[in-house]
């Protein structure tokens, strides 16, 4: 068994890594950007892919994992695991439907709804209290699925027609365009010190530093990473200004 996660924020990281280890102590999860992890998807059987949902709909960068490693799906038992701010329709279902046209064998689908990671949009934020409340209600989620996995139940969030449905009508239909490619709508402002977090930690590389500035390319997977991480808010996407600075570490239960 291998893990293998998208993580802007550490939501995704902290759902994959810990239904991981319920599952098998011995085993590990990687972020979907390491250099090993096309080596160990081709050395394991049963993958558990996580990633945040966008608007209804698989990360580019994720869909693209998939695809540009097409042979090494085949025959793999694959569980995928979706983080959401509020709705995910058929998130789990957007991965598997391309996972299957590699001839992976989806076992199951599970959503899991965490902390909002959209750091400039006001419209889902919500007190430390709250999310610690909604992190907590996802552990128990993830132990309780961990049991069932074990004596051979899987989850199937997302991996009905009617989510499918759902997930389109409610989002994907009307934000196709937001997720069809990657952005390049990644604004940096002048507060930028040019310190070189944000282009160490993209998982896409699509930030560089130039004469002493951070300047973004057009091709960001839209997990805020950066934005969650710059230490002068100068980063935003969706949004103007930073709202609130969205880490998981900041709502984890001690």
């Amino acid at each position: 068994m291998i893990g293998i996660y998208l993580s802007g924020t550490g939501n995704t990281k902290h759902c994959v890594q810990k239904l991981v280890n319920l599952l098998d102590k011995n085993a590990t999860a990687i972020p979907i950007e390491n250099s090993d992890a096309i080596t160990l998807l081709s050395q394991h059987d049963f993958i558990i892919l996580g990633y945040p949902v966008q608007f209804s709909n698989t990360p580019v960068m994720v869909r693209d994992f998939i695809n540009n490693n097409a042979d090494l799906w085949n025959s793999k038992k694959v569980l995928c695991v979706a983080t959401m701010g509020l709705f995910s329709g058929d998130g789990a279902g957007c991965s598997a439907r391309v996972l299957k046209k590699c001839g992976a064998k989806i076992v199951g689908g599970l959503h899991i709804r965490m902390p909002d990671a959209v750091c400039d949009v006001k419209m889902l934020k919500k007190t430390i209290t709250k999310n610690k409340e909604i992190i907590k209600r996802a552990d128990l989620k993830i132990e309780k699925w961990a049991t069932k996995i074990q004596n051979g139940i899987y989850p199937k969030d997302g991996l009905y027609f009617y989510d499918r449905i759902a997930g389109c009508i409610c989002q994907r239909f009307w934000f196709r365009e937001k997720t069809k490619n990657y952005s390049d709508k990644l604004k940096i402002s002048n507060n930028c010190i040019g310190c070189g977090l944000c282009a160490k930690q993209c998982p896409m590389g699509n930030i560089v530093l130039k004469n002493n500035k951070a300047i973004a390319g057009g091709r960001c997977t839209m997990c805020y990473r950066c934005i969650s991480l710059c230490p002068k808010q100068a980063i935003t996407l969706l949004g103007n200004t930073v709202i609130e600075q969205c880490r998981f570490n900041k709502y984890k239960n001690e």
